[in-house]
């Protein structure tokens, strides 16, 4: 309202209020009494309205419209209640629309209606509001003034002036209607305060009002003045660094934050990134241009973008594709592993096919194949057979870089797959970061250890390897730091592991198993000879001239000494004796020392070995069985013994669930076929047996030793000692058959290296053999086993023989 003036109730000149009055309808905006109002009058009655009302008694019903949009309100398109006023003044425009100031006199309500046309007029009633003067409206009024008075300083478009003559107003009715009147109510909240009937209500109904307008404005004055410190730092940062920036042009010097921009620019462009990765850098590298350098983000981003242009997207090393040359690096680095030269062999054929099919298309302008995929292999068997070594071989008979990575206890697989960027310290996984190492997308990568890998709640880092693994997928391997993909295609992945079983078998789906077993001693010999001697001269400052073994002591430690399936024990043995000897050749007692048995012994000490040939085994209830562990083949000494009882069985040894089901198994079968080996049918109701697996603090599991219990019981019972010199494998049944068991090779190497010179192994296990090494066949008899009289009839000596003996 532009103008405002309490109406004097004692002015001479009021008028009289007749009943029937003119309605002029409101629209947007309610008329408060005791105000001057300017009004735009546009509508042609009411025009007509106005003119008739000036030539009378001037007098005018002003009320609210609900609805603003009707354009010739009815009686029941307003409100019933309204304000009587005068009308002070017209002016008449040039575009016929009229503008009035009327004084808004006092509260009335429409009785009835009388006419509609030519505009509205009703009967109407003043209705001035009630003033009971109490405690209650004192303590209203003050509240009203005190919340008006922090709404006014608080909003800007209230004038200052109009809050601080609220301490001078002492009309009760008057504060109301001049507080109502300042505030932004709306059409329907300012009828509610104008239809309450008493100053109480008005006053309550005003503190909600000005309760929220506190709240909203408090609230408005918080944001504007974060906002305005945060644009006054940013103007402040963009002041400075203008600054700066004139700075150093008048220096002569240049704006190194640019230099970064150019320096990024350039290695994107010699990276050669792919759409999407190229199309990931520039959007963090516009990023990075709009931050400060001391922005806590443009570190990150920096070191994102070196990530992304380290990688080498394109860089790959050339094959060399020489299947001899190939053939005489693998044969000169490691002695044997046949099968594993031949898989690569394969590769470099199968590569040199597809480069020579590749240039052919080229030549006839043909479209390009895809290539052959790395190869992904799994070298499996016991420590220090060369697999690790092995695949620093394959690099160099490629030509290929070659790295490395181990899994052995490995949790966290963000060690895979990487962390992501909202990370602090956020890095790429070992996968990516050893690519980047290597410089090349196609090296040869190792994987040692994968059947270590482990899990807890940082993720399980073998299920991310079923990615890297999969040919078929890590063609878009998708790392978190990186969130681009990367192809692994090219990469020849090579793992590693002592057991197969530990490995999850969607993993081990994914990779061909290349099984390599132990040495052979013959096999030993050579490689210390060939490799490990002159490996460990030339380690200790050595040469052959001062330095040398025979075949004899090589045997000697091979067989007493460093008796394993690998060689890493037979080389540190070999190491002990040239440190000796070094510390004579440096004394200068002796100039040159031909190792042999004697020495061996003199300078190793006692064999930690016996040979079991040795140890004529004339004890019954004792057999020897075949077993693999982590290390590679090994024996398995099974003891059984007996005392009075009640036909109990005792397992001890550290078994399995497994072997205690083979053991009860071959308890069975033995009580069941008693009557057969000439036992009395009442000894097992009255005697106990104790079967023993020594080595007790190793774990022991797997049905492969059934045989083993077997002949063991029956020797004990029948008190026939078992052949010393027979080693055997096999699961029993019930019925006495013997089912085939895994892994025959090793065992057969672990006999050997013990010196067993026959072994049983069961009937279907023929085609094992076939993988031996010829000298070991040709030194040992195998027995094949059907049924478990054919186990005993090797081991245990006939009745006969034995009385004789």
């Amino acid at each position: 309202m532009a103008y405002f003036r309490p109406l004097d109730a004692q002015t001479p000149d009021r008028p009289s209020v007749p009943y029937a009055l003119p309605i002029l309808p409101l629209r947007q905006t309610l008329a408060y009494p005791f105000f001057v109002l300017p009004l735009t009058v546009g509508l042609p009655r009411s025009v007509r309205l106005v003119e008739e009302a000036v030539q009378a008694e001037r007098l005018i019903g002003l009320v609210g419209m609900p609805d603003a949009s009707v354009e010739a309100p009815m009686p029941g398109q307003v409100y019933a209640t309204g304000t009587l006023a005068v009308v002070q003044h017209i002016t008449h425009t040039a575009d016929n629309v009229m503008q009035v100031v009327v004084q808004s006199l006092e509260r009335c309500h429409i009785r009835q209606w009388i006419t509609m046309t030519p505009y509205l007029r009703a009967g109407i009633i003043l209705a001035p509001d009630r003033v009971v003067a109490d405690l209650e409206l004192e303590t209203l009024q003050g509240w009203v003034r005190t919340m008006a008075r922090e709404v006014g300083a608080l909003s800007p478009q209230i004038p200052h002036e109009l809050w601080s003559m609220l301490g001078q107003v002492r009309d009760p009715r008057f504060l109301a209607y001049l507080v109502a009147a300042s505030l932004p109510l709306e059409v329907p909240q300012g009828q509610q305060f104008l239809e309450a009937d008493t100053v109480q209500d008005k006053f309550r109904l005003l503190l909600t009002h000005l309760t929220h307008a506190r709240e909203r404005l408090s609230l408005r004055y918080q944001v504007q003045h974060t906002t305005r410190q945060a644009m006054d730092k940013a103007q402040r940062e963009y002041y400075l660094r203008e600054q700066l920036k004139t700075i150093q042009q008048e220096l002569g010097e240049t704006d190194k934050s640019q230099q970064v921009m150019d320096v990024y620019r350039q290695k994107l462009d010699a990276a050669r990134l792919p759409v999407e990765a190229r199309h990931e850098a520039l959007r963090e590298l516009a990023r990075l241009e709009n931050l400060s350098p001391q922005a806590p983000e443009y570190g990150l981003i920096e070191a994102y973008l070196e990530w992304l242009t380290t990688l080498p997207w394109h860089a790959r090393s050339r094959d060399q594709l020489d299947i001899a040359h190939a053939r005489a690096v693998l044969d000169a680095d490691h002695y044997g592993l046949h099968e594993v030269k031949d898989r690569i062999l394969e590769y470099l054929a199968v590569r040199q096919l597809h480069v020579e099919q590749e240039s052919h298309r080229e030549a006839e302008a043909e479209p390009g194949s895809k290539g052959v995929p790395g190869a992904i292999l799994c070298f499996v068997g016991p420590p220090g057979v060369g697999k690790t070594s092995l695949g620093q071989s394959i690099a160099r008979a490629l030509g290929r870089k070659f790295t490395r990575m181990s899994l052995g206890g490995m949790r966290d697989e963000a060690e895979i797959r990487g962390h992501r960027r909202t990370y602090i310290g956020a890095m790429p996984g070992r996968i990516i970061q050893a690519i980047a190492r290597t410089e090349t997308r196609n090296p040869v990568f190792m994987l040692d250890e994968v059947d270590k890998i482990g899990h807890d709640w940082r993720g399980d880092p073998s299920s991310a390897l079923l990615e890297v693994l999969d040919p078929a997928q890590n063609c878009a391997f998708r790392d978190h730091y990186l969130n681009i993909n990367f192809n692994l295609r090219d990469v020849i992945f090579i793992t590693t592991a002592n057991q197969l079983e530990t490995i999850p078998e969607p993993l081990r789906d994914r990779m061909e198993v290349i099984q390599i077993d132990g040495y052979t001693e013959q096999e030993k010999v050579c490689i210390a000879q060939h490799y490990l001697v002159p490996r460990q001269l030339q380690a200790n400052g050595l040469h052959s001239g001062q330095l040398a073994f025979t075949d004899a002591a090589l045997h000697t430690i091979v067989r007493d000494y460093a008796r394993e399936a690998g060689v890493r024990n037979l080389e540190r043995q070999l190491g002990a004796i040239c440190r000796k000897v070094a510390v004579q050749v440096a004394a200068r007692t002796v100039t040159r020392v031909e190792v042999t048995p004697e020495l061996v012994r003199a300078y190793l000490k006692q064999e930690p070995f016996v040979s079991e040939v040795a140890e004529s085994l004339t004890i019954p209830g004792i057999a020897t069985g075949l077993a693999v562990t982590a290390h590679g083949g090994d024996i398995l000494c099974v003891e059984a013994t007996s005392m009075p009882g009640k036909g109990n069985l005792t397992l001890t040894g550290h078994l399995g669930h497994i072997m205690r089901e083979s053991a009860q198994i071959a308890y069975s079968y033995v009580r069941a076929k008693a009557s057969a080996w000439g036992l009395e049918a009442d000894l097992f109701a009255r005697t106990d047996l104790h079967v023993h697996v020594p080595a007790g603090a190793i774990p022991k599991d797997g049905p492969s030793a059934g045989v083993a219990m077997v002949t063991a019981m029956v020797s004990l019972l029948t008190a026939r000692p078992v052949r010393h010199d027979v080693g055997m494998t096999g699961e029993i049944t019930l019925r006495g058959r013997v089912l085939p068991v895994g892994g025959v090779k090793m065992k057969v190497l672990a006999a050997h290296r013990t010196g067993l010179t026959t072994v049983i192994i069961p009937k279907r296990n023929e085609p094992d053999l076939d993988d031996l090494p010829d000298d070991v066949r040709q030194v040992m008899t195998f027995v094949l086993a059907e049924q478990i009289d054919d186990v005993l009839q090797t081991a245990l000596p006939p009745a006969e023989a034995q009385d004789l003996a």
